[in-house]
């Protein structure tokens, strides 16, 4: 497999350092980026991701600034002191002077006035906070969550907090029906965090009566969610419970129209009910729109993830969803062409017809990035004779609409009930793999030739390295078989991805590595160690070379095959990232979370550059279109959400499953996607209709929202039932043969 030259993705302006992902609150990331890494990440690294930008930070944000600067020294990660410092606007002379309301820290003033401490710094070497605040002093050994925490400090009465509650659940049931959908979604964020507090102040009893009354007016989708949050009882359960963490420390994002909002306000001020307006200041970031307000419909459509919706403007960056030209590659006739132009002497209509594709990609398409924005690798020889196949297997495709739907053939692995892990088949669908929970990974040969290895160096040497076929010759024909099983894992198997070119795979593992296999040898040649619990996924990139994984420590990192660290660590999910994609063209990759939202991250810069959100459970499945502008995921709650990446929005929704979908397909030409489901069953969904539906002036820039149609029913074209074989992977052959796999499951 070709190599980069230099091996990083950043140009030379961008190898300066750059500043750690962080966070704005409500889990989105503020356009910084991870750059190129130079030693293996640490665990500590991750400390910032979840840190808001302030400047200037108040009393109980300084609080927690010491903590985290503390925290990164205490890690000898003073590069990232020194970049918070300056998202904090904090200059090395800075001073913590009390601003006029005596809580602010200013980024100015007279060094002469901190007692000796030049900087902020320095006040954290000696761990003394330059004003009181009501939460515990900060230990030498390490930061105390009661900072992060503080801020569910007894702010009224606790016999009140129902009162409160039940006071505007009354009100928002009592006003107009265009604007309680709206303000219902205030329950469920206001719950918990009452909760919370209740809890923090040791208030066990009123907590659980609080909890027992309300919990069951919450979204059924929040049923998780509550679960957990059951069984925080006590101030001390509150310690390193991350999705505690992570409701505190992300806001809830809720998008309402300026009419329900102004509504809300005047109803919370007549009451002077400062004790829910101060949790919503705190803890909530209302996204606020002009226009008619929302129905029930649209907002349940788009709600339901950790962090709530998505902010608007989060998805406001251009997206170069585009392809990239094809490189330009004559194709030679076959030999049943040359033999009809010998036959009559004038050349036939398939020749320009394959010229055709050959160029198919000669303009350059305005919505494609720059074919330079990232090094990929050179083409071989090789690369270019399976480019020539896959042309010449694309003009015996099938054409496939509502009319001519395509065959589908299933692979059932039998004995390998819950043993079956994940699956993958070769883009010519010559090879199929699969992970196992006994660790191994086992690649079978799915036409007439059999898998063999490569001769030992001794017989190489015989060989004559000039003759045409050396290929053939290097393969040790006394090896030959149907399967190749590799060991090297050291537990179950959840990721396998053939490289474009079939000489590697891909494997990730509940061992917290990635390997990567010779398909010539069938041996491990590297294990990439990053990651610290389970990697859930792996996917090579469509040029290979680079490629993407996520698992269980909530972060996706891009790797290239040739370097042992990563090249980038995509941070802002609030749990773990179940799936990976890369975009066609290579340059943006999403990932699917267990926080039911999908990220769109830019490669080049490791920005986020979409935030999706609508799922009501974790996402086990993203396909994109083969013209890249279209986004489909699948998750938990048997839903398939199509998304508009130009745009930033959901377009359909697609509802039939009745389990987990596991994987989703595109058909070549676009105009199918095929999902398969835990349910047994595989469906076929009319993709061409549903983006030719949607049109552009149904976009709207104030709601980020369009009207979606309840049309599943008219976009099925097929449901395909398994005797007992929930389905895993989903495969389109160069010619639109689906393949099926999964393992039986014996009732």
């Amino acid at each position: 497999m070709a190599a980069v030259p230099d091996g990083q993705i950043e140009s030379d302006s961008e190898k300066e350092t750059k500043p750690d992902v962080l966070n704005d609150g409500a889990g989105n990331i503020t356009g910084t980026s991870t750059g190129v890494l130079s030693s293996p990440p640490n665990a500590a690294s991750s400390a910032t991701g979840d840190t808001k930008p302030v400047a200037p930070p108040g009393a109980e944000d300084q609080q927690t600034l010491i903590a985290v600067l503390q925290y990164l020294r205490k890690n000898n990660l003073l590069e990232s002191v020194d970049i918070l410092r300056r998202e904090a606007g904090l200059s090395d002379n800075a001073d913590d002077s009390q601003g006029a309301d005596g809580s602010s820290l200013g980024s100015g003033g007279n060094a002469d006035e901190s007692g000796g401490a030049n900087s902020l710094l320095n006040r954290v070497s000696i761990a003394t906070p330059a004003a009181p605040v009501p939460a515990a002093p900060i230990k030498d050994d390490q930061p105390d969550v009661n900072v992060v925490l503080s801020a569910y400090s007894q702010k009224g009465d606790t016999a009140l907090y129902e009162t409160y509650y039940t006071g505007l659940k009354n009100f928002i049931e009592s006003v107009l029906d265009c604007h309680r959908a709206e303000l219902s979604q205030l329950f469920y964020p206001l719950f918990v965090h009452m909760y919370l507090e209740l809890v923090y102040n040791n208030h066990e009893q009123e907590a659980k009566a609080f909890f027992e009354k309300f919990s069951g007016d919450q979204e059924c989708y929040y049923r998780d969610d509550l679960r957990v949050l059951s069984a925080v009882s006590k101030r001390e359960h509150m310690r390193g419970n991350e999705t505690l963490l992570d409701f505190r420390t992300s806001k809830f994002v809720l998008r309402i129209s300026r009419d329900s909002y102004q509504l809300l306000k005047r109803h919370l001020q007549e009451r002077q009910n400062n004790q829910i307006w101060n949790i919503i200041q705190e803890h909530l970031y209302i996204d606020i729109f002009d226009g008619m307000p929302r129905s029930k419909s649209q907002i349940d459509s788009m709600s339901g993830s950790l962090a709530g919706e998505t902010r608007r403007e989060a998805n406001k960056v251009k997206v170069f969803y585009g392809l990239l030209k094809e490189p330009e590659i004559e194709v030679p006739l076959d030999e049943e062409d040359e033999e009809a132009e010998n036959e009559e002497g004038k050349p036939k209509k398939k020749k320009p017809k394959k010229d055709s594709l050959g160029n198919k990609s000669k303009k350059q398409d305005p919505n494609a990035p720059q074919q330079t924005r990232i090094p990929l690798p050179e083409l071989k020889d090789s690369d270019k004779l399976d480019k020539i196949m896959n042309m010449k297997e694309a003009t015996k495709r099938i054409r496939l609409n509502a009319d001519t739907l395509p065959s589908i053939c299933f692979y059932s692995f039998l004995n390998a009930y819950q043993g079956l892990t994940a699956v993958d088949v070769a883009d010519d669908s010559s090879l199929i793999a699969g992970g196992f929970a006994d660790s191994t990974v086992r690649v079978w040969s799915v036409t007439p030739k059999k898998l063999r290895r490569v001769k030992s160096a001794a017989d190489l040497n015989m060989i004559d390295k000039e003759s045409d076929d050396v290929l053939e010759r290097i393969m040790d024909d006394k090896t030959a078989s149907e399967l190749k099983v590799m060991y090297g894992h050291s537990g179950p198997v959840y990721g396998v991805s053939f490289s474009s070119d079939r000489n590697y795979l891909l494997s990730s593992s509940e061992d917290g590595t990635v390997r990567l296999w010779s398909l010539q040898t069938y041996t491990c040649l590297v294990g990439y160690k990053g990651h610290n619990y389970p990697v859930w996924d792996t996917q090579f990139s469509p040029y290979g070379y680079y490629f993407i994984s996520g698992g269980h420590d909530r972060v996706a990192r891009l790797w290239a095959t040739d370097h042992y660290q990563p090249l980038r660590i995509f941070a802002g999910h609030l749990a773990d990232v179940t799936c990976t994609r890369f975009h066609p063209n290579s340059n943006y990759v999403a990932t699917g979370s267990a926080d039911r939202t999908i990220r769109l991250w830019d490669v080049l810069n490791g920005n986020c550059v979409r935030i999706f959100t609508g799922h009501k459970g974790p996402i086990h499945a993203l396909a994109f279109s083969p013209n890249g502008k279209f986004l489909a995921s699948g998750a938990t709650d048997g839903r398939v959400l199509l998304w508009d990446i130009g745009h930033g929005l959901m377009i359909g929704e697609l509802k039939g499953h009745t389990d987990t979908i596991y994987s989703l397909k595109f058909s070549r030409d676009g105009e199918i996607l095929a999902s398969g489901s835990m349910d047994d069953t595989v469906r076929l969904w009319n993709a061409a209709r549903a983006f030719d539906e949607v049109e552009t002036d149904d976009f709207t820039a104030t709601t980020g929202h369009i009207h979606l149609p309840d049309n599943s029913q008219e976009m099925l074209l097929g449901t395909y039932t398994t005797k007992s074989t929930p389905v895993i992977h989903l495969h389109f052959t160069r010619r639109n043969l689906l393949l099926a796999a999964g393992a039986y499951n014996p009732q």
